[in-house]
């Protein structure tokens, strides 16, 4: 399935090393409070969940670089519509309990977030 016209939310989180349990602790309770709450079809239908965690370069172009000692988490969502990404955070501000101390962790970590990204290039 091509992606292509769909919406994506990106969070890109860099945690020092004393904030990787967090992360992990976060993450752990974010993907089951997802599958039990989100649309499985429709407008707010959301089509992919991942989240992937990888030690941060020290220089992201040269995989030989060696590494800084912080861990990057790398969330990515797509959704049918901007319409699954809007359902998406009104559930998260209602219903996920760790959703306060997760914007929290994050003042304590270094973050880029992209909260509705269209989708204008995809493949398969």
């Amino acid at each position: 399935m091509s992606y292509k016209g769909k919406t994506q939310i990106t969070f890109i989180i860099v945690a020092p090393p004393d904030q990787v349990a967090e992360g992990d602790r976060f993450f752990k309770s974010h993907a089951p409070w997802i599958e039990k709450t989100h649309h499985r079809n429709g407008d707010k239908a959301l089509l992919q969940y991942t989240v992937s965690k990888a030690p941060e370069l020290k220089n992201p172009m040269d995989p030989n670089s060696g590494t800084t000692g912080n861990t990057c988490f790398i969330l990515n969502e797509y959704y049918e519509s901007e319409a699954g990404v809007a359902d998406h955070f009104e559930q998260a501000g209602s219903s996920w309990q760790d959703f306060p101390a997760f914007g929290k962790w994050m003042e304590k970590c270094k973050a880029t977030v992209i909260p509705a990204a269209p989708v204008f290039n995809a493949l398969w």
